[in-house]
């Protein structure tokens, strides 16, 4: 970097100020003498720069002159310089570097990702302009209740990663929460560093890359506590046997320990750890194996209902149904089951993508940090999220998997109530239905109750510790009595059985469950700048119809107490301040005007695709192409946010204009 003579001769002159303030040049002389006299022998009187440059950093001068040296930015000139482009990428959530506190008394592990390579489906990748917004890799961390994510990176066929995180590694159990941990304790702690890696796009929809579970203990036998990684990552669903890129990764224990394992040590315990897990997972393999001969005995049709005793993980590993369930206490994040059923309904609903045709179902449960993290996901996902939170607020919760109208497998909480209260949840809603059972053998004349759930039947209920399959003559979920105690209607599983290969802090393949995060997103700033693109969606579009376009700000203003009791009504099954909103329209359309309003919800912050989204409606078509005399205008975008930065979007279109008949 140059700079102009004038700037240079100034920077010299503050230069020169600081080292006389700080009399630079006598502690260098005292060095200097110091430096000869002890250091250099009497036959060799010479000494070099670098010499000095080594003693001077040794005791400290050349630190105290960098942290006296203030350079700050003139306020004026910052506002007046154009802006400079990024040279790579524009970072829309950019996250805020924080001090952490380091408990020196505490072992921790520190994880440096040094770039990528051989991520070849991102070889053809063009290098972006400068400023232009480009797709990119984050990756995700969860280790013992910790949470981590990388700044966002271009893709490219070597994604320039270059991050650190460090991980605690403590001991929660035994008394020993407060010592730190020695290299034998911490060998016992069998829990994996679990990476996910997300792909967005310029349009901000993300894609799961790979999903990845490091085995971190292996630097407990390194020398100096330190070693690097090359972890080959690979695909998810149809491609989780096909390597998408390895990460180069550097691990390190500090405080370094005093005494290292030997790599004997270590590999014997991994290798007992799998031996463990494999029997485990053999036995209730055997276990399930008899459980389903024995149902396929009580009624041959049984072999047709959707009985899921495992399931395949994004990695295409066959885990027990139980293992993706677990109590989830949402901290201060949510405050009621229903609040919690609203979060789970905002997160995205997308179906495991499928290569080629054939209308059939790809099966793919997603472990919950790969979901949160992608913040989209199938039904089962949300399913089984929901299910873990309504078990964290004390209820009895289970997963039913069965089908919706024409046969299509589907998946849903349902909750059992002290009194016998039946509830299903439907996760990508957030509705409630009662259910109340119809019995087949009432007379015809008899008033029956109509479903109004979209459920048709079911095969099996399960939570983290039951499983029931359903053994009624007929699985129509109108029918059924959900009596789980009662072994003629539900056959249940040995909760020993299903204990051993799903019990949290036991060593198995089950991944431990991350905490939620809260939002990172300001719900004002980003409702602001919604409502002022779709403005300008709404003018643009107005101006290609030959049509003018008058806002009017009040009215704008007085359709907010509507979408929050929308939202309200969403989170609480309460509808409140209906009343207040009717009274300052009607206050606010002069007579002889017409009022139009339509309100409309997103679970996605994109106001073009809202937009075009919005035009496919004649109602709301007929708003924003309004003709008449004294058209006015209004657009009130209100977002509402949730854990995981999850949101609910809600914007209403009005318009008033005076009727001319």
């Amino acid at each position: 970097m140059s700079l102009p003579p004038e700037k240079a001769s100034e920077l010299k002159q503050l230069i020169q100020q600081q080292l006389l303030k700080m009399d630079v040049h006598g502690r260098i002389r005292e060095v200097l003498a110091e430096t000869i006299r002890e250091e250099l022998a009497p036959e060799h009187q010479q000494l070099s720069t670098e010499d000095l440059m080594k003693a001077l950093r040794q005791r400290g001068i050349i630190d105290d002159v960098m942290k006296e040296l203030k350079f700050v930015t003139d306020e004026k000139e910052r506002t007046s310089a154009p802006p400079k482009l990024s040279t790579h990428f524009v970072d829309r959530e950019p996250s805020v570097l924080k001090k952490a506190n380091i408990d020196p008394t505490r072992r921790y592990l520190y994880l440096q990702v040094l770039g990528g390579k051989a991520f070849l489906e991102h070889l053809q990748e063009p290098e972006p302009l400068p400023g232009q917004i480009c797709s990119t890799f984050t990756l995700c961390l969860h280790f013992r209740n910790q949470r981590f994510r990388s700044k966002p990176v271009p893709c490219a066929c070597e994604p320039d990663f270059h991050d650190g995180f460090l991980l605690e590694v403590h001991k929660d159990s035994l008394g020993d929460g407060s010592k730190m941990v020695d290299a034998t304790a911490m060998l016992s702690i069998s829990d994996p560093v679990h990476m996910v890696l997300i792909r967005t796009d310029t349009f901000g929809e993300t894609t799961l890359v790979a999903s990845y579970f490091l085995e971190w203990r292996t630097v407990l036998a390194a020398e100096n506590g330190v070693t690097n990684v090359a972890v080959e990552l690979l695909g998810v669903g149809t491609e989780s046997k096909v390597s998408v890129g390895v990460l180069n990764i550097r691990l390190e224990i500090y405080p370094q320990l005093n005494k290292v394992l030997s790599p004997e040590i270590t590999s014997t315990q991994f290798s007992l750890e799998r031996q463990k897990t494999a029997e485990k997972e053999r036995l209730f393999l055997v276990y399930a194996k008899q459980w389903w001969r024995e149902y396929l005995q009580i009624r041959p049709t049984h072999n047709v209902r959707l009985v899921k005793i495992f399931a395949q993980d994004e990695n295409g590993i066959n885990r027990p149904v139980c293992s993706y369930i677990r109590p989830l206490r949402a901290g201060r994040l949510l405050d009621t089951p229903r609040q919690a059923a609203r979060f789970v309904s905002v997160l995205g609903y997308e179906r495991a993508p499928v290569i080629g045709g054939g209308g059939g179902k790809q099966e793919q449960w997603c472990t919950l940090l790969a979901f949160l993290c992608r913040s989209k996901g199938d039904c089962e996902d949300h399913a089984n999220l929901l299910c873990s939170l309504l078990l964290g607020y004390g209820l009895e919760a289970f997963v039913c998997v069965g089908t919706k109208a024409k046969g299509v497998p589907h998946a849903w909480v349902m909750t059992c109530g002290t009194d016998g209260t039946i509830t299903f949840w439907e996760s990508l809603t957030g509705h409630r239905y009662i259910h109340r059972p119809i019995n087949p053998d009432d007379p015809p004349v008899a008033q029956q109750p109509k479903p109004l759930y979209p459920y048709r039947t079911i095969g099996c209920v399960f939570n983290h510790h039951k499983f029931f399959g359903n053994c009624q003559p007929s699985n129509a979920v109108e029918l059924c009595v959900f009596d789980l105690h009662d072994e003629s209607k539900w056959k249940p599983m040995s909760g020993e059985a299903i204990k051993s290969v799903c019990s949290p802090g036991t060593v198995s393949s089950v991944p431990p469950f991350p905490p939620l995060c809260a939002s990172t997103i300001d719900a004002a700033i980003t409702s602001n700048e919604i409502e002022l693109q779709l403005r300008i969606l709404v003018s643009e579009h107005r101006k290609d119809l030959n049509l003018s376009t008058v806002w009017d700000d009040q009215l704008s203003y007085l359709l907010s107490p509507a979408l929050a009791a929308y939202e309200l009504e969403r989170a609480t099954s309460i509808s409140a301040g209906n009343e207040e909103f009717q009274d300052a329209i009607r206050r606010a359309v002069p007579d002889g005007h017409t009022f139009k309003g339509f309100p409309i919800h997103f679970v996605y912050r994109n106001a073009r695709r809202a937009f075009a989204t919005c035009l496919r409606s004649p109602f709301c078509e007929e708003i924003i192409c309004c003709r008449g005399d004294q058209v006015r205008l209004a657009v009130r975008v209100r977002v509402f946010t949730y854990p995981e930065s999850a949101c609910a979007v809600w914007i209403m279109f009005a318009c008033k204009y005076r009727s001319v008949l």
